[in-house]
């Protein structure tokens, strides 16, 4: 079954006995045929979400050297600014610019593995300048990693199974990641907007479990495509986020939750820039590849109505890595060239020669601390055509 609307659910219906259930089974559909959905009322504070954007918007207007102090290759993190024109995504360059933030860790020990460089702390633009863009973003990720964390109780109640059936794959003190973005329109990238769509980011499946979009300005661009390839308009809507299910938990769930292949188009000519603000919540970096017993009515229910899309490949597939996080350090460096090069020189190396072969990083806890102290890594690497993202 192939979809032509993005459904919307309130999430106020999943706190009431009286309308809990009917809640769960929209959610379920929208799991199991769509794996894009908005939400209404979700508790997060308008004020909150008012000063969330007004912060994210005065960040592009700083000056380029005071964007530039905190670019994204200063650190082998993957946290910072990205200039216009420097992520890659289905071999095309992505027309924006942006900032990646997370949740705050403390930089790693010199024996984690290589992938435990993901999680260190971010970097801030300058107080000095932008005085409550600090604490504004730090209140919204605390308030959306609740939110994250609720919805994906109620993904596992749709699911027919235990409220807690995927806390297993969190940490304690889990990573979530928020990015900033600014899609300039087809004519500040000089574009002719009468003759070509310009590509603000290319079609892409999130990584990860689930990603909470906040469209930004009243911009039109955003798409999901269903199975017969048709892309669907997810405009936006105001008191609203777009959620968008990511490979983790389709791969978590056997594939039962659909995770979408979407896009962004450049806002035409004469537009101005569109701004989102997606929210993705993480899954811990040392998980291995297990999964949750989705019950067989469940399944079966997904086989009738069909599998997804093949149009870009599954990347956390069993038996390609070892920990998610292996899969998600190749996919930063795939997407962002520049810090790869700079602090992956090997991964880099890797992609750039087209190499294709089997397995992932070594296993043995001996040979990934050799690899970390030497800077070098262990054992092949296997290239994915076009690598899960973070984006909208």
């Amino acid at each position: 079954m192939s979809f032509d609307t993005i459904p919307i659910l309130d999430l106020s219906r999943s706190q009431h006995d009286s309308t809990k259930p009917a809640f769960l089974a929209d959610l379920r559909r929208a799991l199991l045929e769509v794996g894009f959905l908005y939400i209404s009322n979700t508790d997060i504070s308008p004020a909150l979400v008012d000063d969330v954007i007004s912060n994210g918007k005065a960040f592009f207007e700083l000056s380029d050297e005071a964007k530039l102090a905190i670019q994204m290759k200063n650190a082998p993190s993957f946290l910072g600014y990205s200039k216009l024109g420097n992520e890659i995504t289905a071999h095309r360059t992505d027309f924006r610019e942006q900032i990646d933030l997370s949740t705050p860790h403390p930089l790693p020990s010199p024996t984690a593995p290589l992938y435990h460089n993901l999680l260190s702390p971010n970097q801030w633009p300058d107080p000095s300048i932008l005085p409550t863009f600090r604490p504004v973003f730090e209140s919204y990720i605390t308030a959306m990693s609740l939110l994250a964390t609720r919805f994906t109780s109620l993904i596992a109640e749709a699911l027919d199974l235990p409220p807690t059936a995927f806390d297993r794959f969190f940490d304690k003190e889990q990573q979530h990641k928020l990015k900033i973005v600014k899609y300039p329109d087809v004519s500040q990238i000089g574009l002719d907007g009468t003759k070509v769509s310009g590509q603000g980011v290319g079609p892409h499946k999130d990584s990860m479990l689930t990603s909470y979009l906040l469209q930004a300005s009243h911009h039109r661009g955003l798409q999901a495509q269903n199975l017969a390839g048709e892309w669907i308009d997810c405009p936006p809507i105001p008191g609203t986020l777009v959620v968008a299910i990511g490979q983790g938990l389709e791969a978590l769930t056997h594939g039962v939750c659909a995770s979408t292949t979407h896009r962004v188009l450049s806002p035409a000519a004469g537009e101005g820039p569109r701004f989102s603000i997606p929210f993705f919540q993480g899954v811990s970096y040392d998980a291995t590849f297990e999964s949750v017993e989705v019950p067989l009515w469940v399944q079966e229910t997904k086989a009738r109505l069909g599998g997804r899309r093949n149009g870009v490949e599954f990347t956390f597939e069993k038996g390609r890595w070892a920990h998610l996080g292996e899969a998600t350090l190749w996919n930063r460096c795939k997407s962002h060239g520049d810090v790869a090069e700079r602090w992956y020189p090997e991964i880099w190396g890797r992609i750039q020669d087209g190499e294709n072969r089997a397995s992932g990083f070594a296993d043995e806890r001996d040979k990934e601390v050799t690899a970390v102290e030497s800077g070098r890594l262990c054992g092949p690497l296997d290239v994915v055509k076009d690598a899960a993202v973070e984006a909208h």
